[in-house]
């Protein structure tokens, strides 16, 4: 599990055996998401409040070009 970011205590991260569409996995004290990179948008949660995933998506969108190029180094191999 590739850790990408740490940012306000999220951690954001993917699998090594990921698939498409590129996507980021956030986890803190136990509550998971998940959202698609291109087109930000929220594919599932669990246990985050409204207002946590308003700060994690706008964490992503501060952040998108840097998660996708990850993305892109890491699946390129």
């Amino acid at each position: 599990m590739p850790t990408v970011l740490n940012e306000s205590g999220f951690r954001f991260f993917f699998y090594s055996n990921e698939h498409l569409p590129k996507h980021i996995h956030i986890e803190k004290a136990g509550k998971t998401a998940k959202f698609n990179l291109e087109n930000i948008e929220l594919v599932k949660s669990s246990g985050f409040s409204a207002s946590e995933l308003k700060q994690i998506r706008n964490l992503v969108e501060l952040n998108q070009e840097l998660l996708i190029q990850k993305w892109n180094e890491f699946f390129s191999n």
